[in-house]
């Protein structure tokens, strides 16, 4: 298990200045007219509150709401903007030819397909963070990383999980309880026969095709997309997203059931919870007495910060993801703001084994590509993995191209590193352990490519292996260690870890949203019930 010095030489600086708004006014203007809602005025957190949970992803959406009904007001954190859905305008930007609606804070970007893109910079949705040796993708809106993922949520086998978790959750207990209950609340289902013989997915029905010709039985996908959305795209009363190639910004008309739709509208409902966008965590500390504080700044949508403030609270949830949650932990820890932070803090992050691959395909007839990802295959020949349907983010037509997914189970970790000079935390990644998952997923698509008699590597498109990201990023603060199996951070009464930093790295050949979920849905109903 390879330990790595974190590199912080790209790494996020505390209350660092975003670039202002003068920079590319035309642009600014352009998208005012086109999504006014995240323009308005966002009014100040209040300036104490029972528990602040930072973030509004899976782990934090869960927190929020069983706070609410448990009766503790609750403030929920998010940098991003809220964004609205409409049928027919177009909110999002799609990734084949982005604006900086699409970007956090970036002016250029090179995806899966190599394509360099360029645009204005924008508080946009989508926050590439590049450490030596790996780009981070992570969600930057109300809703987190349920706005810009594939939708997949897919539970891990038992036994390794159990090998990557060494018995510090109880799978028995996820499956039973959990698992189920996430199903339950964000309407989980596998895609339905006529979308499945739609056209859009036509390369959904040729990737299974192929992988049946190599052995293998393709075992459909739970997904998070609502049908009927698609049946509108596919009939013409909605705008097209989900079958277009649009998922990776988002989906302008509310095709992906995202968390603004069920768990923190949910939240907001009785009142308890108020959930602020534009509001960056720039550091926590412990006040005497016990309360934390939380440094806030205030931002415009164009990156102009408004305003920097500390808020007070009780009890502090963390569901900033994995590398948020790490950042302010570690320097927390580091600057001596929260100095009974155990070693443990920072460690055990990991890409959850993700890699990028296409195959082609004798034929491939359609007009466009459906998003959702049909099903997926297991192979334990070699490292055990998984490979997903999957489509090619940034072409939104047919390519003859069949991308898959693939979650390679890894054991390489690496630590979060802290530079006292600048008060950056960042993390670098072993180019060997990269090499290492992509070759493991390669040997099983080329096998699969050879039996199905389709090209081994479809490098038309520069699209071959491109596994320098990851989409998952998991650990820095893992169950167990830098908590107990319940995310109670070790030296601190009221402070928790809720969202991906407390997953040791792996998903254990799964994509991770279901367990993060599932945990969160485990961990803060322990806590309520104990009141710790």
């Amino acid at each position: 298990m390879a330990a790595l010095v974190g590199a912080v030489g790209s790494a996020a600086k505390p209350g660092s200045v975003l670039p202002r708004a003068a920079a590319q006014p035309i642009w600014h203007e352009l998208f005012a007219q086109w999504v006014p809602e995240i323009f308005e005025p966002i009014p100040d957190a209040p300036q104490h509150t029972e528990a602040i949970v930072i973030g509004s992803g899976f782990g934090a959406a869960v927190t929020a709401l069983r706070l609410a009904q448990a009766g503790v007001a609750t403030t929920v954190l998010e940098r991003g903007s809220r964004w609205p859905n409409d049928p027919w305008r177009e909110i999002f930007t799609g990734d084949d030819l982005p604006d900086g609606r699409g970007f956090w804070h970036a002016t250029s970007f090179t995806g899966v397909t190599k394509v360099p893109m360029q645009f204005a910079d924008f508080g946009g949705v989508l926050d590439c963070t590049c450490y030596p040796g790996i780009d981070v993708w992570r969600g930057a809106a109300v809703g987190g990383g349920s706005v810009i993922f594939t939708g997949a949520m897919i539970a891990p086998e038992r036994r390794l999980f159990d090998h990557v978790f060494g018995g510090v959750v109880d799978y028995g207990e996820l499956e039973r309880v959990y698992y189920p209950r996430v199903r339950s609340m964000l309407r989980l289902d596998t895609m339905p026969a006529d979308i499945y013989h739609s056209s859009p997915f036509s390369h959904s029905r040729a990737w299974d095709d192929q992988v049946r010709k190599a052995g293998y039985r393709p075992v459909p996908n739970d997904s998070i997309f609502t049908w009927d959305v698609l049946r509108g795209e596919l009939n013409g009363s909605t705008r097209p997203s989900a079958t277009v190639g649009r998922s990776n910004l988002g989906n302008s008309n509310g095709a992906k059931f995202d968390l603004n739709q069920n768990y923190l509208k949910d939240a907001q409902a009785g009142g308890k919870a108020r959930i602020f966008p534009g509001h960056r965590v720039d550091a926590i500390a412990e006040e005497p007495g016990g309360r934390f504080a939380v440094t806030v700044s205030k931002l415009h949508p164009t990156g102009v910060v408004v305003g920097t403030r500390t808020i007070t609270c009780d009890k502090l949830f963390l569901g900033a993801g994995s590398i948020g949650t790490s950042e302010l932990l570690v320097r927390a820890r580091e600057t001596g703001a929260l100095p009974r932070l155990n070693e443990h803090i920072g460690d055990g992050w990991g890409t959850n084994g993700d890699v990028v691959l296409a195959r082609g395909a004798s034929s491939v007839a359609g007009n466009g590509q459906g998003v959702p990802s049909a099903s997926r295959i297991h192979d334990d020949s070699g490292t055990a993995l998984t490979l997903e349907n999957w489509y090619i983010p940034g072409i939104p037509f047919e390519t003859g191209a069949l991308a898959s997914l693939a979650v390679v189970l890894d054991p390489t970790r690496t630590r979060f590193g802290f530079d006292p000079a600048t008060g950056g935390v960042g993390l670098s990644w072993s180019a060997q352990a990269q090499e290492e998952v992509t070759a493991a997923a390669l040997a099983v698509d080329r096998r699969i490519a050879e039996r199905a008699g389709a090209l081994a590597e479809y490098s038309a498109l520069g699209y071959d292996a491109n596994a320098l990201f990851t989409a998952h990023p998991l650990g820095g603060a893992v169950l167990g260690k830098a908590t107990d199996s319940y995310g109670r951070v070790h030296g601190y009464r009221g402070l928790y870890v809720m969202d991906g930093a407390a997953i040791p790295g792996s998903t254990a050949t799964a994509n991770p949203s279901l367990t993060i979920t599932a945990l969160a849905e485990r961990n803060i109903e322990a806590i309520i019930r104990e009141g710790r």
